[in-house]
């Protein structure tokens, strides 16, 4: 299987119009007969609009200075974050703690492996069925039964190593 049509491996594949996000995911909902409440659709743009990942109280802070749907407790954001992840509409990374949006909003809630940067902090989903494919294949030969996957691997992006190798040759000059 190759690169996924709608190109989730492109580092620079993410959400740029967060009010059409938002739209895409309302469109997504109706099919689906899901209910898009306002606070879930407030806590859908502030994560399309942050454009690298976000952490459920950065997003409480910023629900409580913006305008619109608000609400000033952190179980109405979980309780938001919990069904947008439900319904494949944003990821969680685990290992920072912290939530993105799902580039292609009109699909159903899928594994995907994510690259991240440690000095940036950008996320990229890397959507390849072959890498889930061969970890599901993998736990089953095994004996193991898996119910979900988070792979995520840790590094520096292209752009942030490159900084770092122009930063190593002038340091050496």
């Amino acid at each position: 299987m190759g690169i996924p049509e709608h190109g989730c491996i492109d580092p620079h594949h993410h959400v740029h119009d967060a009010k059409g996000f938002v739209r895409a995911v309302e469109r997504a909902c109706h099919e689906r007969g899901l209910r898009l409440t306002p606070i879930r659709a407030r806590v859908l743009g502030l994560v399309a609009q942050a454009g690298r990942p976000v952490k459920a109280y950065d997003l409480l802070d910023m629900v409580r200075a913006g305008e619109g749907a608000g609400a000033d407790a952190p179980p109405t954001i979980y309780r938001a974050l919990d069904f947008l992840m439900a319904n494949g509409f944003i990821h969680k990374l685990q290992s920072v703690n912290a939530f993105v949006a799902c580039h292609h909003p009109d699909s159903a809630q899928h594994s995907v492996p994510f690259l991240i940067c440690d000095r940036c902090h950008n996320a990229v989903e890397l959507e390849d069925a072959q890498v889930v494919a061969s970890l599901d294949e993998r736990a089953r030969a095994l004996g193991f039964v898996p119910q979900a996957q988070t792979l995520e691997v840790h590094g520096l992006c292209a752009e942030c190593a490159r900084q770092q190798d122009d930063g190593a040759g002038a340091t050496r000059g």
